[in-house]
């Protein structure tokens, strides 16, 4: 069987640098260090910084008084950073820059008199921490019959903003209806969907072309991993999302003599290669890669937890 790799593919600079926090926050203050919901969605990434002493937490109240707690990679609401605040609990803030632009946006948006339509998927905290940018006059929409439903003010200027980790394809038809329906509805300065979340769904789209099998490692809680098996399957592949090789199925491999293999953003290397090597018999001779754009960002630490 041959297995052909993605690229790029895994980790991105926001995930590098979420992770990174943790684990400085760790060595320089001790453990344990309490991170608001998982840093990133990956549950090999999230067990490793547990063993090294992070607790994960989803209310702000489990963390006793005095001590650090961590924003994870999607952000948090105005409100949760209040309470932190409040609570005098040492804030470290791992929320991915790409995120933070978007958190700006509104901001600046709100504050020019804009109502806001964010594109993104309901109950992910990405996007419950945007929207919890403005008290009001933000809406959430999903899907193109969403924005059919939407009410807004009459004569209110309208902006939207997106999720980072969407479908760059999905996307584009929902920001297609808004502007049939709302003409003069504003857009952001510049694209919220992150060069990583881009650059992976074009791999996968060529990928999704030469094999008409493609696994893609990363977590089920993981949105823009999700994406990429969805990607793939709209581009005439089979697709299965994993968490690790032991989770293959053998049934999926009749019939096949090649195969793809990507990994969501928030999905390490290692997992990666376990996967080829089961793939491969532990034969990396039969796996090839892709040509793929290179990344070069590098997002920098708090400066508490430089050096």
């Amino acid at each position: 069987m041959e297995v052909i790799l993605a690229n790029p593919r895994g980790f991105c600079a926001g995930v590098e640098r979420a992770i990174a926090v943790v684990e400085r926050a760790i060595e320089k203050f001790g453990t344990p260090v309490y991170v608001r919901h998982e840093v990133v969605h990956n549950r090999f990434v999230c067990d490793d910084l547990r063993g090294k002493g992070a607790i994960f937490i989803e209310d702000l109240d489990e963390v006793p008084a005095g001590r650090t707690v961590i924003f994870s990679a999607h952000g948090v609401s105005k409100a949760i950073r209040r309470e932190a605040e409040r609570r005098g609990l040492k804030i470290f803030d791992a929320t991915c820059p790409l995120v933070t632009k978007v958190h700006s946006q509104v901001a600046r948006m709100r504050g020019d008199g804009m109502e806001i339509v964010m594109i993104g998927h309901k109950g992910h905290p990405e996007v419950e921490g945007t929207m919890g940018q403005s008290e009001t006059g933000i809406h959430l929409v999903e899907t193109i019959d969403d924005v059919r439903r939407l009410r807004v003010a009459a004569g209110v200027p309208l902006a939207y903003v997106t999720q980072t980790t969407l479908s760059i394809d999905d996307a584009g038809q929902v920001i297609a209806a808004l502007k049939q329906r709302f003409p003069d509805i504003a857009a952001p300065q510049s694209d919220d969907i992150c060069y990583a979340t881009q650059n992976r769904q074009d791999a996968i789209k060529a990928l999704a072309g030469k094999c008409g099998l493609v696994i893609v490692v990363g977590s089920r809680s993981s949105s823009n991993s999700n994406r990429l098996r969805e990607v793939a399957e709209l581009h005439g592949a089979r697709a299965h999302l994993i968490d690790e090789a032991g989770q293959i199925d053998p049934l999926w491999l009749r019939g096949v003599d090649r195969v793809g293999v990507t990994a969501g953003a928030s999905a390490p290397e290692i997992l990666v290669q376990r996967v080829v090597d089961a793939l491969t018999d532990g034969n990396p001779e039969r796996a090839t890669q892709l040509d793929g754009v290179e990344e070069h960002v590098i997002f920098r630490l708090p400066k508490e937890l430089q050096g």
